[in-house]
Order: C-alpha cells, then structure tokens, then sequence
C-alpha cells in the first residue's frame, strides 16, 4: 500500500457543485438525522477517487457503511484509517487547509455536525447539507465544541 496526496482542489470544487442540490447518486438523509456527513463523505471521496470496503463505503442507502453518514463513525473511521481511503488527524484550526473536515459538538459531548473546510483567509469557511451552505464562515455556526480534521493523506494499491 502507498500514500498518495488528497485532491483538495476536486473535494472543494464537489462541495461547491452540490451543497445547494442533492446528487441523485446519494440518498438524501435530510429526513432521516441529516445529510451533513453523508455530503461530506462524498466530498472526501470525489478528493480521494477510493472506498474502504467495509468501513467507508456507500452503494446506495441499504448497502452503505456507518461512517459515510454517521458524525462520529466518520471521525473513527478517518482517525483510525490504516487501510485505503482517506485519513486524517486531529489538529489545531490554523492547520486547517480547503478539503478539511470539522465537525461541532454540544456541551454533553455529543457531536451533531460535520463540514468540509473551503477556504481559510481571512477566517474559516466552510460547506455543509442540512443547512446548506458554501462559504459560511464557521464563527457563524452556535457550537459548544470542535474537532479539526487534517487529512493527510490517501492509501491506495
């Protein structure tokens, strides 16, 4: 397996395509908790071109992992990614570059929100489904808690 760099360019340029439509290839999970992870896996996915079977997949709203569209399994998933696919760490929010992820959390240590970083001058903004959004600036959002999530990288084949 080798490491190959992430297309921040291709994950940005899929968030400003969809974040006010839906791709009909995905399911919409507005209705059912919300779309905000499930948009932004497939952001990671159009900047990262590979799908971890089994642990970061989506074939369609049956046969999908728990991490394409569930904010806490994506944080394990990216964190603790050894296999292909995208994988990140958690740093600071001056690390934060375009095709990032943060996701927000509330005082009882729960996380409800995931974002994909698409720009970072002269503040961070992000993109987002739920709410939809392109080029919010995240100081916009009421959160109690955030992670920042670096990707650093891709494994392939």
């Amino acid at each position: 397996m080798r490491i190959v760099e992430y297309d921040r360019a291709a994950a940005v340029s899929y968030a400003e395509t969809w974040a006010f439509s839906r791709n009909p290839a995905y399911y919409d999970f507005s209705g059912l908790g919300g779309d905000c992870t499930s948009f932004v896996s497939q952001c990671l996915y159009a900047g990262s071109g590979i799908m971890n079977y089994p642990d970061w997949y989506y074939r369609s709203s049956y046969d999908r992992s728990p991490s394409w569209a569930g904010v806490d399994e994506l944080y394990a998933f990216l964190i603790n990614n050894e296999g292909v696919g995208p994988f990140a760490i958690e740093t600071d929010p001056d690390e934060m570059q375009p095709g990032d992820v943060i996701q927000l959390g509330r005082q009882d240590g729960t996380w409800y929100h995931t974002l994909l970083v698409v720009g970072t001058y002269p503040t961070i903004y992000v993109a987002a489904h739920t709410n939809d959004a392109f080029m919010r600036p995240l100081h916009s959002y009421d959160f109690y808690a955030a992670r920042y999530l670096h990707i650093e990288g891709v494994r392939v084949w």
